[in-house]
């Protein structure tokens, strides 16, 4: 699967610039000049990379960078900053705001050429976590006091897609039992709803599991994974 970038700044300039970088590493640039246009794309879709300039108009980078730290799909995903704006202090609030690396205008290409190598290593990581398996099991969903049977339509050992007959809202807490085969013991977690669609799918970050329930999955699901 090719890797996917997500570039948000207001000059088309630049945006042309950076995406033909990415291009050329192979990874598909997705360019936004509406910075109000990305958090709905950040919370419906997982990014191999982020891009953002720090002064934009409202979401600038520093906030979008938040949201990104505290949504469900890129929460990990790395982020570089574009800037113009070189004082100390811009440095430590991007940094805080969750931002991987710094990027300085005019934009260098061996520069940008040497992050994007920098990241690579945690993003192939984070494509491994992520990574998905077609999988139909029973899985039983609690959400206060509504419980609903649903099946999966794929597992990653971050996360599960299930289909239901009917939807929590996205952000609700759900406690999960996983029964990846009938011969083993439900996985027991708890996550969150990340997304939700039409067709009343629901994709689930399994962000509050135990060492011992994390290792059983991933003792399940490794073998379909493959390394590269």
């Amino acid at each position: 699967m090719q890797r996917r970038g997500l570039i948000v700044d207001d000059e088309t300039a630049v945006c042309e610039l950076v995406g033909r970088i990415l291009t050329s590493v192979g990874i598909e640039p997705l360019t936004l000049t509406k910075s109000t246009d990305a958090p709905g794309l950040l919370n419906q879709e997982k990014f191999d990379l982020v891009l953002l300039d720090l002064h934009m108009a409202a979401p600038d980078g520093i906030e979008l960078a938040r949201q990104i730290r505290v949504s469900g799909w890129n929460r990990t995903t790395p982020i570089i900053l574009i800037s113009d704006d070189q004082r100390p202090s811009a440095l430590s609030v991007g940094f805080e705001a969750g931002a991987s690396f710094f990027l300085y205008k005019p934009i260098d290409k061996a520069r940008l050429l040497k992050l994007i190598r920098a990241t690579q290593g945690a993003v192939e990581e984070e494509k491994r976590r992520t990574r998905r398996v077609a999988l139909r099991s029973n899985v039983r969903l609690r959400y206060r006091a509504e419980e609903l049977e649903a099946e999966t339509v794929d597992v990653s050992l971050s996360g599960v897609l299930v289909k239901a007959h009917r939807t929590f809202p996205v952000g609700s807490p759900v406690n999960v039992a996983l029964n990846l085969s009938e011969r083993m013991r439900p996985m027991i977690g708890a996550g969150s709803v990340v997304r939700v669609t039409e067709n009343n799918q629901m994709a689930i970050q399994l962000d509050q599991l135990s060492v011992r329930e994390s290792e059983w999955l991933q003792e399940f699901l490794l073998p379909f994974i493959p390394d590269a």
